[in-house]
């Protein structure tokens, strides 16, 4: 997504460059080929003005239609973000303010509910660096699942512009950090990592109801922004895994 208030000449010629080379340069041979008979006399050639109007107005509703339907594809990309962000600032001040000693007969010191608190947040920003990084991964249909000369000129385009810049090593890093280690050993390795932390937070929600923790309606509530959260999950996966059709 471009950000920036203006295009720069740079910017145009590493971005698309060598289209506008060798498209400028088929487009003057043809023109001069052409003339070139012409001047010669041979009229074998002739290119009407009617197909190219035809040809232009339907070229102009092609890429108009393209291009709303790829914008539509990213405003739907960012709606799930801002959900995700909403969501997960909900989930962070619902733990802090649910989880008390409000329904417990025995108190539970201040320490213990903090572990208690800071667990489920930590791992919840551990289903966020694991959703990012399986987003991360290539698919067949994507430019970096292609092979060959594409699959190269992607992945240096991606280190200069795009999520290349930050390296999947932040997650490898980050992880270890949010999720205690036997967590990592057991989950890392799950074909879908993402779920399977949002269900761990749901089998700490049952053990925080069994310690009287939070009552029935708290775990409700909490277990509805955790639903919430696989909700968000499953639109990026549809996003990510289904493409947008070459034909359109």
């Amino acid at each position: 997504m471009f950000v920036r208030k203006n295009f720069t000449f740079k910017g145009i010629m590493s971005f698309s460059g060598g289209h506008l080379i060798w498209l400028t340069i088929w487009a003057t041979l043809v023109p001069l080929f052409i003339e070139t008979l012409h001047a010669r006399d041979i009229h074998a050639f002739k290119v009407p003005w009617l197909p190219v109007s035809l040809v232009g107005t339907a070229v102009a509703f092609y890429v108009g239609f393209k291009n709303n339907s790829s914008y539509d594809r990213l405003w739907e990309a960012r709606k799930i973000w801002g959900a995700i962000v909403n969501s997960s600032r909900m989930w962070g001040a619902t733990v802090k303010s649910f989880v008390t000693n409000h329904f417990r007969e025995k108190d539970m010191t201040d320490a213990e509910i903090k572990s208690y608190v800071r667990t489920l947040i930590y791992r919840h920003i551990g289903w966020l660096y694991s959703l990012r990084s399986q987003l991360l991964i290539p698919t067949q249909w994507e430019h970096l699942g292609q092979g060959g000369r594409m699959e190269k000129f992607t992945k240096m385009r991606m280190k200069t512009f795009g999520v290349g810049l930050f390296s999947d090593s932040v997650t490898e890093d980050t992880l270890p950090q949010c999720l205690p280690e036997d967590e990592i050993q057991r989950l890392i390795n799950s074909q879908n990592t993402a779920t399977q932390i949002i269900e761990q937070q749901s089998q700490d929600l049952k053990e925080l109801r069994d310690l009287s923790l939070i009552d029935d309606f708290r775990h409700m509530e909490l277990q509805q922004i955790l639903n919430d959260f696989y909700t968000h999950q499953g639109k990026c996966e549809r996003i990510k895994k289904f493409p947008l059709p070459r034909q359109y």
